[in-house]
């Protein structure tokens, strides 16, 4: 069973808090859409290495077990992240492990958040093409998937970083998910070309 993390709880998600309040000022929309319990996976576009850390400080009533590389358990960074419920994931394979225990925290009604791109979008397209992980997980836990978007810049005292929660969306529970996995990130980049066109 994966315990929730006593370090992200009561330590390290009141400090981040703060600290994204008062340097980014993040407009969050559609909390509503995420569930106060129950398993949950989040899934959306990755800007920036502080997507997960400004997540965390947005969403305070549910611990998010993010699928994260697996360098950030080693060294210096492992006394910080070992603490925030990751979920390791080897990149340099296709890693079944990590799927596997996102699968098992679902199945004990946990929240997972995943950036399905992989890696941070730095192309001059607006989103880059989904890995299959986040509608995988979904349709083997009957879970429902909240896609969210993240839009604007992390600078200081800048008042246009924005994440949006969009309603939740069900995933067929099939072999062949290249479906579900187009309309989800069709579902993202949609909102991502009105949040431009704003």
């Amino acid at each position: 069973m994966m315990k929730e993390p006593f370090f992200y709880r009561f330590i390290a998600r009141p400090v981040v808090r703060v600290f994204i309040k008062l340097w980014y000022h993040p407009t969050v929309v559609g909390l509503e859409n995420i569930p106060k319990s129950g398993r949950i996976v989040l899934a959306g576009n990755h800007t920036n290495d502080m997507d997960s850390v400004m997540m965390v400080s947005v969403v305070p009533f549910r611990v998010l077990h993010f699928l994260a590389k697996d360098s950030l358990l080693k060294g210096a960074k492992k006394l910080i992240f070992s603490g925030m419920g990751i979920i390791p994931v080897n990149r340099s394979i296709h890693d079944k492990n990590a799927l596997n225990n996102a699968i098992n925290a679902l199945e004990e009604d946990k929240a997972i958040a995943i950036f399905p791109e992989g890696t941070i979008n730095r192309t001059e397209d607006i989103i880059m093409p989904f890995k299959i992980g986040a509608v995988k997980m979904a349709s083997e836990t009957n879970t429902p998937i909240v896609p969210f978007v993240i839009t604007g810049k992390y600078k200081f005292g800048t008042k246009n970083l924005k994440i949006e929660f969009l309603k939740p969306i069900k995933v067929s529970k099939k072999e062949d998910l290249t479906e579900d996995n187009e309309k989800l990130m069709k579902i993202i980049s949609k909102k991502l070309e009105e949040s431009r066109d704003e």
